[in-house]
């Protein structure tokens, strides 16, 4: 049994070729054409997380299925830890404005390019491997594990919420980490504590079904 960074520093190159393979596949939610990539996606990711020693599997929803990886043999007493992220990435458009093709990452100046490196496979990926690392490398986790994937981040999460509300029991823990969000700079962590989140409003406006001449009824009728 190695360390945590002499597994890390073992695995290495294995870790890039999985992410690659990870990057190469368009998992594209917004575009029905792309559900099977998506559903691959879903496919390999439950693989990895098996392969990391976490027991997985994938659930469906009314869209695109979740995939959960769990270790909870932390002991009693031991906190549990959820960890969010999601498989889907955007559509790429436009083309033209890629240096390289996007689903095909290659490194420049030690910066990782492709669809998704960044939002969000990368960062989850990050986190699987933690996983792997601590229980391949110290044989342990410290606390119990729940990494929890989703494939419609990029579409509004439709059915995130209803998964976790029937799932509330299994996904009860101390903490969650998000895995989709940024950092200061190269070899700076940070933890971000809180987004502004998101509102969506719809307005319908009525106006007047005729014309007014402006310089008549410029002032008393207010343009809606």
């Amino acid at each position: 049994m190695c360390d945590v960074q002499d597994y890390i520093g073992n695995e290495l190159s294995r870790f890039n070729k999985e992410i690659f393979e990870f990057l190469r596949i368009p998992s594209v939610s917004a575009k029905s054409e792309h559900d099977e990539d998506t559903r691959r996606t879903a496919k390999w990711l439950r693989q990895k997380l098996t392969e990391a020693g976490l027991r997985s599997e994938i659930l469906e929803t009314p869209g695109h299925p979740i995939v959960i990886g769990e270790w909870k043999e932390a002991g009693a007493g031991a906190p549990t830890v959820v960890v969010y992220g999601h498989y889907d990435v955007q559509p790429p458009d436009p083309l033209e404005l890629w240096t390289s093709p996007p689903f095909e990452p290659e490194f420049r100046d030690a910066r990782l390019y492709a669809r998704g490196a960044a939002d969000d496979k990368g960062q989850l990926y990050l986190h699987v491997k933690a996983a792997e690392a601590h229980l391949k490398g110290a044989g342990a986790l410290p606390v119990n594990l729940i990494i929890l994937a989703e494939g419609e981040e990029e579409v509004g999460s439709p059915n995130l919420a209803p998964f976790v509300e029937a799932h509330r029991e299994r996904l009860a823990c101390d903490a969650v980490v998000i895995s989709d969000t940024g950092m200061f700079a190269p070899g700076l962590p940070s933890l971000l504590f809180s987004l502004r989140g998101l509102a969506y409003f719809e307005i319908h406006v009525r106006g007047p079904s005729s014309d007014l001449h402006s310089g008549a009824y410029g002032g008393p009728i207010v343009n809606p």
